[in-house]
């Protein structure tokens, strides 16, 4: 490998160390409500954010809290020399995506039936350090370029 791919590998393994995610899959609640509390949270501050998920009354922010705390524990495995309370970690993204539906039949009137679709989702959570240091390198490339 030649030395600037070197470089720029370095660089982004760098850059990919800032940034941690968990995922939660098939989880049983309805990718419609598991929605309205991540774009609650989408973009807050990790503290903020625990805060207001652990006093939400929905049952899909009791889910999402335990997903962030599993998320920081991943940051802090990446992370072990960094105290979490020095780096500004926010959610950067959080998505929600639909699973697999468990389908049911209620019976209806006059001999018909109706068809439950028990819904469930896959949510990923992805946190990151608001504040990137700069390193040696990128420094000294930004002072030639304003020469």
């Amino acid at each position: 490998m030649g030395s600037r791919k070197h470089n720029k590998a370095e660089l982004i393994k760098e850059a990919k160390k800032q940034e941690s995610f968990a995922k939660l899959v098939n989880c049983p609640t309805s990718p419609r409500k598991m929605r309205l509390i991540a774009d609650m949270i989408r973009g807050m501050n990790v503290e903020q954010a625990l805060h207001v998920l652990k006093h939400s009354p929905q049952d899909a922010s009791g889910r999402l809290h335990k997903l962030l705390l599993s998320a920081l524990a991943n940051w802090q495995a990446k992370n072990e020399g960094t105290r979490m309370e020095d780096t500004s970690l926010y959610i950067k993204e959080i998505g929600v995506d639909g699973a697999r539906s468990l389908k049911r039949i209620r019976t209806a009137p006059q001999g018909r039936a109706h068809r439950i679709r028990k819904r469930s989702n896959h949510v990923t959570l992805l946190i990151d350090n608001r504040v990137v240091k700069t390193t040696e390198q990128e420094t000294a490339n930004q002072a030639l370029k304003t020469k």
